[in-house]
């Protein structure tokens, strides 16, 4: 008998050790892919864009004066919906629920 218990445990510890020598393995190939993608990234990050330098100096904005005349260009106009969608926004958006889906209403404390 002893014989059959020091074979169980030399099979349990070989089992047990199999399994933690395979999770290290899983381990080290999910972190160097994780390693490998990060570095992918980076490598395919694009230049910052470069403006082109402007050549029309005529398009400078007017100085601002003290005391100067106010703008002459009329002010924007504000934005109005279309009457078609005003209506729209207050329609709900589902059916009402036929009668027998209803819960009662809560009575109160």
């Amino acid at each position: 008998m002893p014989s059959q218990n020091k074979r169980n445990q030399k099979l349990d510890l070989t089992i047990a050790g199999s399994l933690f020598a395979a999770g290290v393995v899983v381990s080290v190939i999910s972190l160097a892919q994780i390693r490998a993608e990060s570095r992918t990234e980076l490598a395919q990050a694009t230049q910052p864009l470069q403006g082109t330098p402007s050549t029309d100096q005529d398009k400078m904005p007017a100085e601002a004066k003290p005391g100067g005349e106010r703008p002459t260009t009329p002010a924007p106009q504000p934005a109005r919906p279309d009457p078609q969608t005003q209506g729209a926004a207050t329609k709900p958006a589902l059916p009402p629920a036929p009668a027998e889906k209803v819960a009662p209403p809560l009575e109160k404390k």
